[in-house]
């Protein structure tokens, strides 16, 4: 496998590690991944609003067909999502399916058929430009009632799109729509039927893609151009949420996957255990950063953790000087960390209290601060012109100032739900709520 990273996103993976923008004067004009250019949630350049409103900084707004909280990436031009689209067929529940356990907290039990597609959205209008039906059938189970079936996010690198619908399989398209192939991995079985929602990570030729459920978990790494396997590991996991990350160590190109049991960082190539590390809490969600010659995971239910890892050694780490810091208090529980310049930001569980630490010592600037007029978050923060945006559930967002000082600039609020994260290109910001698709930009 080519370890140079010639991929543009692949690229930008390493520039988390380094903490140079690899993109360079380019870096604002993609976001390639739910998480940004460089995976860390920040972009190196832009300058969307600070304030706006259903009247105000609107350039367009359009409907989102189906549901899912599938957030949006862009590449150029076009901006591409996964959605979930019931229809009206009832379908036929599979062998045994009478003795599953039931949804948790009365989420949804499946009867009909659904259509899980690939939406792509011009940038500049909000018109759909194509929309392609990777897999039709009724789902084997349910979800929870603030899930859905397309809590993935696709990935791009601007040539392809690959789409993990997890139990309806891996999918890749070219940017115009053209089907190049598919693969199916059977059906996963999620814990207290929570659903589905590990997306995809590129990682040079290969798209690596985890299936962590409660039966036989494992983690592949598929040719991006084929989807041939290149290497499939089984893993000792419980279901986990958490998108992978690609890093760049001493020469050699790991993948690292957050989870219940076990941080594990896997080479690219082979496949081979590097390192694993355990320490955090069940139902991991978040998924990592890197930067500054660390990685950050985090997780928050029946507990809180995040630790920064020195990603160079090799072995179990649990408990070793390679965890450089770590905090036990105050980390999210489905919000992933910003790794905004020399400072990491994280939710405190779901709510709209965030925390700042200095990413190289842990060092906190500021632990736990409510944002007034919010509460609820589930979409992971974006940094873009040395501020943050935060966006709540309820259709609010806080504009924060990157500082060593919590100082809210604005709180913003939408006529929506938004569970999605917030995609940031050049001077405009999209949010993609339960109904609508948003551009925020100066009018």
């Amino acid at each position: 496998m080519n370890r140079v990273l010639a991929l543009t996103v692949a690229i930008g993976f390493l520039a988390s590690w380094t903490g140079v923008s690899a993109y360079g004067e380019s870096a604002g004009d993609y976001w390639p991944t739910w998480r940004g250019p460089d995976a860390t949630g920040a972009a190196a350049k832009g300058n969307p609003p600070v304030t706006w409103s259903e009247t105000q900084n609107i350039k367009w707004k359009v409907a989102v067909p189906g549901k899912g909280s599938s957030s949006p990436i862009i590449w150029g031009d076009k901006i591409f999502f996964q959605t979930a689209i019931e229809t009206e067929k009832k379908g036929t529940p599979d062998a045994g399916a009478e003795d599953e356990e039931p949804p948790f907290h009365g989420g949804q039990i499946p009867t009909n058929v659904y259509k899980f597609d690939l939406v792509c959205v011009d940038r500049n209008t909000g018109t759909i430009l194509w929309q392609k039906t990777a897999r039709e059938e009724m789902p084997h189970e349910g979800h929870h009632p603030d899930h859905g079936f397309a809590s993935y996010s696709p990935v791009t690198d601007g040539k392809h799109v690959w789409a993990n619908f997890g139990s309806r399989g891996v999918h890749c398209y070219d940017v115009d729509g053209n089907h190049k192939w598919s693969r199916d991995f059977g059906k996963m079985k999620s814990r207290m039927v929570f659903g589905e929602g590990s997306s995809p990570a590129l990682a040079a030729d290969a798209l690596v893609v985890p299936m962590d459920h409660e039966g036989d978990s494992f983690i592949v790494a598929l040719n991006k151009e084929t989807g041939e396997t290149i290497w499939k590991k089984d893993r000792d996991e419980l279901t986990s949420w958490s998108t992978p990350i690609a890093v760049e160590v001493n020469g050699r190109l790991q993948v690292i996957v957050n989870a219940t049991k076990r941080i594990r960082s896997y080479d690219v190539e082979t496949g081979d255990l590097v390192w694993e590390c355990g320490g955090q809490t069940p139902n991991a969600i978040p998924s990592p950063v890197s930067g500054f010659g660390k990685v950050f995971c985090t997780s928050g239910f029946r507990g809180s953790a995040l630790q920064a890892i020195d990603p160079g050694r090799t072995g179990d780490l649990t408990g070793t000087d390679a965890i450089v810091w770590e905090i036990n208090t105050g980390t999210p529980y489905v919000p992933s960390p910003l790794l905004y310049g020399d400072k990491i930001y994280v939710c405190a569980s779901n709510s709209a209290e965030i925390s700042c630490y200095q990413a190289e010592t842990g060092e906190p600037n500021f632990v736990e601060q409510p944002i007034k007029g919010m509460k609820e978050v589930y979409a992971s923060p974006v940094g873009v012109a040395d501020r943050v945006y935060l966006v709540g559930r309820d259709g609010k967002a806080a504009v924060i100032k990157r500082s060593e000082k919590l100082e809210v600039l604005a709180v913003n609020s939408l006529d929506d739900e938004i569970d999605a994260s917030p995609a940031v290109v050049g001077d405009e910001l999209f949010l993609k709520g339960k109904t609508y698709l948003y551009c925020i930009a100066e009018q």
